[in-house]
């Protein structure tokens, strides 16, 4: 995974070890960098903001005898990326499910995304991962537009035993939602999670809808599902959703196929949410928890 990111990071870090740093040549290996970075899907934004933290951390550097260049670069390089991530914090999904489940309380989580990005595969995924944590599971059949979705949502939901509310195709997507609240607080369900519509007709519609199930149901966690192969896509949906619905963190999916890596730096530097999870297979059991540090280092070394 990543191979085109790393790969940037690496030419980098050799490139400014080979030279002395001048201006003139910092500014030539910071272009190559650049492009480097631009074809591995990382914004513009991203790119600019990178590049000028790097340029004023690595011109005139001095580096100790005993350290070896190429390593002091490639740590630099390590908490460039870890800045990033840094800045939005995390969310301990588990931690607050508990807290809501010692209150007697459900935990209402809304998926948000375009269809095609594989946002219901992955609330069955999720699903599992609550199942497998501890906890109790209905899932909201809320993207009650697209031909066959409910069906979908149902047919995962019965290879991990997990309950489905739905509707007919046409129906309110919020009240679909609030039914699944309901059932859950009648059966003391520990968690909701609500599939919600992707079709992208028009962007203003689509968000009226998602409002709407917002304020019906008022969820405590609200995630975003990107395509980490839809490049700078996947960054621009993050935005339209962020500023529609203020979603609290993301997940990628299908991350096994990435060999570009831009889009976990693009959607949280450009959001200011965490990523939460990456989809890095076909099982229900390939949704693993972001880890910063460990993508950083997978980049350097």
């Amino acid at each position: 995974m990543f191979e085109k990111l790393r790969g940037a990071f690496s030419s980098l870090a050799k490139a400014v070890a080979e030279k002395k740093l001048s201006e003139k040549d910092l500014d030539d290996s910071l272009y190559n960098f650049q492009l480097a970075l631009m074809e591995s899907d990382v914004a513009q934004n991203v790119v600019e903001s990178v590049t000028g933290d790097l340029k004023k951390q690595l011109l005139g550097m001095s580096v100790e005898r005993s350290k070896d260049v190429e390593e002091v670069v490639k740590e630099k390089l390590r908490g460039e990326v870890l800045s990033i991530f840094s800045q939005v914090g995390d969310v301990d999904v588990l931690a607050r499910v508990k807290e809501s489940k010692a209150k007697g309380e459900p935990f209402k989580i809304l998926f948000l995304g375009i269809n095609g990005t594989g946002k219901t595969t992955t609330v069955a995924k999720f699903a599992n991962y609550m199942k497998k944590s501890g906890f109790s599971v209905v899932i909201a059949a809320g993207d009650t537009h697209r031909a066959g979705a409910i069906e979908q949502v149902t047919e995962h939901a019965n290879r991990i035993s997990a309950k489905v509310v739905a509707q007919r195709y046409g129906a309110d997507p919020a009240a679909v939602a609030r039914d699944g609240v309901l059932y859950a607080k009648a059966h003391h369900v520990d968690v909701v999670l609500i599939d919600s519509a992707g079709r992208m007709q028009t962007n203003q519609n689509l968000m009226e809808e998602m409002s709407k199930i917002v304020r019906v149901v008022t969820p405590d966690l609200k995630i975003f599902i990107g395509d980490s192969l839809a490049g700078n896509d996947a960054v621009s949906q993050a935005e339209l959703f962020s500023k529609y619905t203020g979603f609290d963190g993301a997940i990628l999916t299908k991350v096994d196929a990435d060999s570009k890596g831009g889009a976990a730096l693009s959607i949280t530097f450009t959001t200011k949410r965490p990523i939460l999870f990456l989809g890095v297979g076909q099982s229900y059991d390939d949704l693993k928890r972001f880890d910063a540090k460990a993508f950083a280092d997978s980049l350097v070394n």
